[in-house]
């Protein structure tokens, strides 16, 4: 199977270039559950399965825990080639809240807590989802890296960084994916210059702009656009319906 716009390597696997972002599998505000289970279910089976798609992005937030849970259910055991991403480090008092939380305890027991959900001995790929401004990013990236030499994190990734965050956090582990936000009504993030220079996959979510570039042709135009920015730009659209899934896919391989 040919995969979706092509392939890229992340965190030592070889996956498809378009990737399937989780957030949506949820209910409103990214709380709790989503209102049709089943077809969320469908959602994750067929990204995978009928379309090809080997880079799955969620994180523990999106629920919270309730994204983690679904992909079990969906796709375990888990394909060989799948590459599952997830993030720890934010707080959900609420629907559509989002608080960061570096606490190095806080962060060990995410990763504990997502290996379980997902059925996991190793996260391959694990996003700090936001940087605390409270805790220092020694201890934030540190606590990940210690991890990493107990094997249960296998690659370190950062999400909605700056070009200085992304600098800084490197001094203290190797950094294997930078994911920001990126699409054609938002298209200035220098941080997609930096991961090419630094030969590090750029994973842009929101590439469709929450949907809003959508519509009609939009989003044949805003993923086209994402895809010519370098080789090493890997998006991942999300979705709830089957339909619009496949449709996206479509969009990539006949561009």
């Amino acid at each position: 199977m040919t995969p979706p716009a092509g392939s890229i390597d992340i965190a030592g696997k070889t996956v498809s270039r378009l990737g399937f972002g989780t957030m949506r599998l949820t209910g409103p505000g990214t709380w709790g559950d989503p209102a049709d289970r089943g077809r969320a279910l469908r959602v994750l089976h067929k990204a995978v399965h009928t379309h090809g798609i080997s880079h799955i992005d969620t994180a523990d937030a999106y629920g919270p825990h309730t994204v983690e849970h679904l992909i079990k259910d969906a796709l375990h055991p888990y394909p060989d080639q799948l590459l599952l991403a997830t993030k720890v480090g934010m707080v959900r008092p609420a629907p559509n809240e989002w608080v960061p939380l570096g606490h190095p305890a806080y962060l060990r027991a995410g990763v504990e807590a997502s290996l379980r959900r997902l059925g996991l001995e190793r996260l391959e790929l694990c996003y700090l989802h936001r940087i605390d401004p409270h805790v220092p990013i020694a201890d934030q990236i540190g606590t990940l890296a210690a991890l990493q030499s107990e094997g249960k994190i296998g690659h370190i990734g950062l999400s909605k960084v700056t070009v200085d965050d992304f600098q800084l956090a490197r001094k203290h582990a190797p950094i294997a994916a930078v994911q920001n936000v990126l699409n054609a009504a938002e298209p200035d993030d220098p941080m997609v210059i930096v991961c090419r220079d630094q030969n590090i996959p750029y994973v842009p979510y929101r590439p469709l702009n929450a949907g809003k570039l959508a519509a009609g042709r939009g989003a044949r135009a805003a993923l086209s656009w994402l895809l010519t920015l370098g080789p090493h730009v890997a998006p991942v659209p999300g979705t709830s319906s089957p339909e619009h899934l496949a449709e996206l896919v479509a969009l990539t391989k006949s561009r």
